[in-house]
């Protein structure tokens, strides 16, 4: 047992990256199952790929993308126009959550938008790392927090915040109301992904690296 432990870890040491590259890959593009089987009537199967991302992400379907429909993406008052969902009340947004689409608008992808650029971002760092790992040093903290932290924060927060119930409250009734456009949110989750991989690989890479050789007849202290 200890020895088939032993060489997991010897080879899970060797191919981590390709490991993690994999496994950001799978997780965005399995929910883009749900609508191609939703279109081809396989109701039940397509649940796989729609109900396990409900626990980690929103799926507002007036902040995700469409397959198989008239436009890739809706804004918020053409969402609420074309589904019938009034997303301006908590049930409508309960409701918008749970809205896959229909054969005029398309079938909703299991993932919000900002996931589908963040997950495939980080994948692309992680390739990108491979190809220039003996170059590539960790990207500073001042860098991550500029491109990486500060656009994705200022569109989700003003977006947020500019909302209700925040934008009841005295403190936020300054920032006017607005939502965002799915170009931005690929833009900002692109950066934040591709900065947390340009963060996170050199990391996850120098404490695995194999530890240096002692010299001969040296002596462990």
């Amino acid at each position: 047992m200890e020895s088939a432990l032993n060489r997991f870890a010897l080879s899970f040491q060797r191919n981590w990256l390709l490991v993690l590259v994999a496994i950001l890959l799978l997780y965005s593009g399995l929910p883009i199952l749900g609508p191609v089987l939703k279109s081809m009537g396989f109701e039940r199967a397509a649940q796989v790929f729609y109900q396990p991302y409900k626990a980690v992400c929103h799926t507002y379907g007036f902040r995700s993308f469409y397959l198989f429909g008239e436009k890739i993406a809706y804004s918020r008052a053409e969402f609420d126009q074309r589904s019938g969902i009034d997303t301006a009340s908590v049930q409508g947004l309960f409701d918008a959550r749970d809205f896959q689409g229909n054969a005029a608008m398309g079938y909703k992808i299991g993932i919000c938008q900002r996931d589908m650029a963040i997950y495939p971002a980080m994948a692309l760092g992680g390739i990108v790392f491979s190809l220039m790992r003996r170059r590539m040093t960790m990207m500073p903290w001042w860098l991550f927090l500029l491109i990486g932290i500060g656009p994705i924060g200022l569109d989700g927060f003003s977006q947020l915040l500019s909302q209700p119930p925040f934008n009841n409250l005295a403190l936020f009734q300054l920032i006017p109301y607005r939502e965002s456009v799915w170009q931005l949110r690929v833009i900002t989750g692109a950066l934040f992904g591709f900065s947390v991989a340009w963060l996170i690989f050199p990391l996850i890479a120098g404490s695995l690296a194999d530890p240096e050789p002692q010299p001969a007849g040296s002596r462990r202290s």
